[in-house]
């Protein structure tokens, strides 16, 4: 549904979009046969602002898509009974392998591609049937020999209804069409939080178009009712994997009750390197010297940006603590203001600051009220707690080069992977975070060996264990790195 390429291009909203397009980045630089389908959205993800009052407001600006090539390939999707012809789009812009962005041909059409996650389940059950079923469509009339195709989420769903509805078509059974789809395709779950997980009654699928020539009976098996998007790419997949080992062990334990699911692997998200780490980090090739002077211009480019966009000059000597998210209740972005006594005494006895940025979905009034907390914050605590507001690719780039200690507090275990700590990492910044997502499973340096810990919810008084029981001897000196 979305692809973070690059800040001019702003079809993508937050951590899921980023991930897809430094998957196809990196898939460009290992030269991967792999090609991307995704939706040409109108206005694209909001601008947010923040009013006098802290309180977040939306822009829709357009934006260039002058650059994408028409493929001449159209495809129509039956949608609410009636023929939407699409257009395919590709481009290679922004350094990754071909993206194919459907949208709608006719204007009157626009409603369906005309905001990224707008709210409403027609419009999002639309939005699905473009992406899944005119996506597989275009696929084919493009000629591309697709040996796996993969549903990044469950939004790409309606693709495996296409795939059985063919098969049927060519004179299968559904048991057999549904078992001959499932070998091409695999699927990647990304978070247990329940509102990414969709579900539709199937009343509103059948009325919307959107289980094809199947009955009401045979989509119930793929997905239940209400369909679970989630549990359908589950029983249409040959495979599955989670985005990290915590997050793998969560959705075993969350998916289990799913019958015929396709086994669920974990592996763990990376980030595209040279989309991320700066020039001068990667010159400096470990060097201390080298990697400090990288760092303090990384510093000097962010406290720049700072005070030109809100007045506040950061304290050279000071420690910078960065923060910056898709502002979601469950990555508690204002976690630091809840005990105010403590805070204060923080930023009265050390030279701290914070800077801090987040953008919620335009719809959702606790991202908002979030971000509301963190601006009033700014002017509470003002020069020592900073807001940049209209988080975006840009903005995540100078925060994850330029703070000086990357923080991350979500409720475990609802972070499914979390990757910014990475790109904080692969500029030198150091981490703190709670256990959860890829920082639950941490390498620990030993004299002998190298081994995994498992931080995880496995022990059975709950606080997790050590998969090999990989303790630092209390007799031993950390190494010298720590």
């Amino acid at each position: 549904m979305e692809f973070g390429l690059h800040e001019s291009f702003p079809i993508y909203s937050g951590g899921l979009g980023i991930l897809a397009g430094d998957f196809i980045k990196s898939a460009r630089d290992l030269k991967r046969p792999v090609v991307a389908v995704g939706l040409r959205w109108d206005r694209g993800y909001c601008v947010q602002r923040i009013r006098e009052n802290g309180e977040p407001f939306e822009e829709f600006p357009g934006y260039d898509h002058s650059f994408l090539r028409d493929t001449r390939v159209r495809v129509r999707v039956r949608v609410r009974g009636k023929e939407v012809p699409c257009i395919v789009w590709v481009t290679e812009r922004f350094g990754h392998v071909p993206l194919h962005l459907i949208e709608p041909l006719r204007a009157e059409d626009r409603w369906i591609t005309h905001r990224l996650y707008e709210s409403g389940s027609d419009v999002r059950i639309a939005q699905e049937m473009l992406l899944g079923i005119g996506g597989l469509r275009a696929l084919n009339w493009l000629g591309i020999p697709i040996a796996t195709y993969h549903f990044n989420e469950g939004h790409a769903v309606f693709a495996g209804a296409e795939m059985i509805a063919e098969r049927m078509e060519a004179g299968m059974t559904f048991e057999d069409a549904w078992a001959d789809a499932r070998k091409r395709i695999v699927f990647t779950t990304h978070t247990p939080v329940r509102a990414g997980n969709e579900e539709h009654s199937l009343r509103d699928l059948q009325r919307m178009g959107a289980i094809l020539q199947l009955s009401v009976s045979e989509m119930r098996a793929l997905g239940g009712d209400p369909f679970s998007m989630t549990a359908a790419g589950l029983r249409l997949a040959r495979a599955a994997n989670a985005v990290s080992e915590l997050h793998g062990h969560t959705a075993r334990a969350m998916w289990q009750h799913v019958e015929g699911a396709a086994p669920i692997r974990a592996i763990t998200n990376g980030v595209h390197a040279p989309t991320w780490q700066s020039e001068g980090i990667r010159a400096a090739r470990g060097g201390a010297a080298a990697l400090w002077t990288a760092h303090a211009a990384h510093r000097e480019e962010l406290a720049q940006a700072v005070e030109r966009e809100t007045g506040v000059a950061l304290d050279r000597d000071g420690l910078w603590i960065g923060f910056a998210r898709r502002a979601a209740p469950y990555k508690r972005g204002d976690l630091i203001l809840r005990d105010p006594v403590r805070l204060a005494k923080l930023l009265r006895e050390s030279r701290v600051q914070f800077v801090m940025s987040g953008k919620s979905h335009p719809d959702d009034p606790q991202g908002k009220s979030i971000l509301a907390r963190l601006a009033q914050a700014s002017h509470a605590y003002a020069g020592r707690i900073v807001f940049l507001e209209n988080y975006d690719m840009a903005l995540g780039r100078l925060l994850t080069r330029g703070c000086d200690v990357w923080l991350n507090n979500p409720i475990r275990p609802l972070e499914a992977c979390g990757t910014s700590g990475m790109k904080a990492a692969l500029n030198g910044v150091m981490n703190l975070s709670i256990p959860d997502g890829w920082w639950a499973w941490i390498r620990c340096l030993a004299p002998s060996s190298t081994m995994c810990c498992q931080l995880g919810p496995t022990a059975s008084d709950g606080r997790g264990s050590c998969a090999r029981a990989a303790r630092w001897p209390r007799s031993a000196s950390p190494p010298t790195a720590w």
